[in-house]
Order: structure tokens, then sequence, then C-alpha cells
């Protein structure tokens, strides 16, 4: 396995970070910007994610790490929930809200793997 020396070198870093700007873009593009505290709640989910890897990574111990990564695991959780919300709302569309949804599914699985 390769070693890293910073997080945003990490595989699922960097697929969470794409992630996160496509739920901006959603969110953006939709009634939802309008709707502040979902916008919020949906955007500190996604972050939570990558911030949580972020902050895991950094903390230097696998314990710590594994730890973090579960609570980014979490997260994505948080995010797929908002995005069902959001179709529910009329917010999102149904067809990128559902593919967002299934990414962030990709996505557990690779922490899940990571915390392995």
């Amino acid at each position: 396995m390769a070693t890293y020396t910073h997080f945003h070198e990490l595989p699922v870093w960097q697929q969470a970070s794409g992630y996160f700007q496509q739920v901006v873009q959603m969110v953006r593009e939709s009634i939802a910007n309008k709707d502040f505290r979902f916008r919020d709640q949906t955007f500190g989910s996604a972050g939570s994610v990558l911030d949580n890897i972020a902050e895991g990574f950094e903390r230097g111990g696998n314990v710590e790490f594994t730890n973090f990564l579960s609570i980014a695991k979490g997260s994505v959780g948080e995010v797929r929930s908002q995005s069902f919300r959001g179709i529910d709302l009329g917010s999102f569309s149904e067809k990128k809200a559902t593919e967002l949804i299934n990414e962030y599914c990709v996505l557990s699985g690779a922490l899940t793997g990571l915390m392995d």
C-alpha cells in the first residue's frame, strides 16, 4: 500500500472533495440555496466528510484515524439523507440527487475499506 504524507493525497479524500463540489453545485442550482438552514446543513455534512478524514489523518495514529473515518462515514449518511430530503422537498432533481446518493454509497464503502 502506498504511503501518504498529506491527507489530500488520500484517494478517499480526493473522492470526497469531488463529491463535495457536486453537492455545492446541486444546492446552488436549486431552490434549496435560498433555504439557508437546509443549505448550510447540507454543506456542513458534506464538508464534515472531508474534514474528519483530514483530522484523523493528521492525528497520526491508526486508532484515532479509524475513529475519525467512522465519523466521516456517519457524515456520508447525513449527506445522503439531506439528498433524499431535497428530493422530497422538490428542491433537488431526483436524477442528480440519486446519482449523488449512489456516489456517496461508493464513498461509504471506500471509507469502510480504509477502516479495515
